[in-house]
């Protein structure tokens, strides 16, 4: 549950208690004092630069003094190994005075982290009972989540690389697979771009293009209009001016992985004529999943 949510059930409990403490005279508790952390859970990605990521706790009350609890590791439901995987800068906290949120620094061990783990571990608040508030249950624990994200490096998404397409299941052309082998190079002027060399079907190269400016969401896109196949050799009749066209899809939204090399991408594929839109095929999902020449050169022998 986040803050957000917490704070409208405030307000509703306190709403309804000031309700009847009007016609009955009840004591109302809308000032109570409680502390919990903002969410159940908490996912984190650990990158190399990182000094550490940060759990919120939050107070429904500011109080005019310093208050300071522990902070306990619970065995049940952690996978994370405290020391190998991760460190807590404090086994305590303090929400200052006249504040209502302090937060858990916690580091990640990078170099421990594996790409593909999934690690997590719990914490709990060490607090008297009073001040964990049970309108829902565990208030005052957490899960939190640890993800790797390593730097983006466009050499990465360069070389051989496997295509798994809905597209190629739906149309498949000349091919016989809904997987293709096919070869990625570096853009030679566009930044954080790269060529798929013959990529639904051959003949046809398109552009992707990373964004890593964000690591927590790591985005590819596609320009717009780029030209796929004619129509007539997959759709064995032309509809518009025999080109069909791609971009990333606007419904979908595409993503990177750095660490293990591989895109999720969400393409739109339609046919136009004269610059007008004829109609949508539809919008397919696709992995790109990079390689070794090793590995390319073992498909490639098994005819793929």
């Amino acid at each position: 549950m986040n803050m957000k949510k917490i704070y409208t059930l405030l307000a509703m409990s306190a709403a309804l208690l000031m309700s009847v403490a009007c016609d009955e005279e009840y004591i109302t508790y809308s000032d109570a004092e409680y502390v919990m952390f903002a969410d159940e859970q908490s996912i984190n990605m650990v990158t190399a630069d990182q000094d550490y990521f940060t759990i919120p706790v939050a107070s429904t009350v500011a109080c005019d003094y310093d208050r300071t609890f522990g902070i306990e590791i619970v065995d049940e439901g952690s996978n994370a190994i405290e020391g190998k995987h991760y460190r807590l800068a404090s086994n305590s906290i303090t929400i200052p005075a006249g504040e209502l949120a302090t937060e858990v620094k916690v580091q990640g061990l990078y170099d421990n982290i594996e790409p593909t783990d999934s690690l997590g571990f719990v914490l709990r608040l060490v607090m008297p009972e009073q001040l964990k508030w049970n309108l829902y249950e565990n208030s005052d624990r957490t899960e939190v989540v640890m993800y790797k994200s390593c730097p983006f490096e466009r050499e990465n998404f360069t070389g051989w690389c496997i295509l798994t397409s809905l597209l190629l299941r739906d149309y498949p052309g000349d091919n016989e697979s809904y997987q293709r082998l096919i070869f990625t190079e570096a853009h030679p002027t566009e930044k954080n771009t790269v060529i798929l060399r013959s990529c639904f079907y051959d003949g046809y190269d398109v552009t992707i293009t990373f964004h890593p400016e964000d690591a927590a969401n790591p985005l590819v896109t596609m320009d717009k209009d780029q030209v796929i196949s004619d129509e007539a050799s997959v759709f064995g009749q032309i509809l518009g001016d025999n080109h069909i066209l791609t971009t990333h899809s606007f419904y979908y939204p595409s993503y990177f992985n750095s660490c293990q090399r591989f895109v999720e991408l969400w393409n739109q594929v339609y046919v136009e004529n004269l610059g007008q839109t004829i109609g949508t095929v539809g919008h397919y999902y696709n992995i790109l999943e990079w390689i070794s020449d090793e590995e390319a050169e073992r498909l490639r022998a098994e005819g793929m």
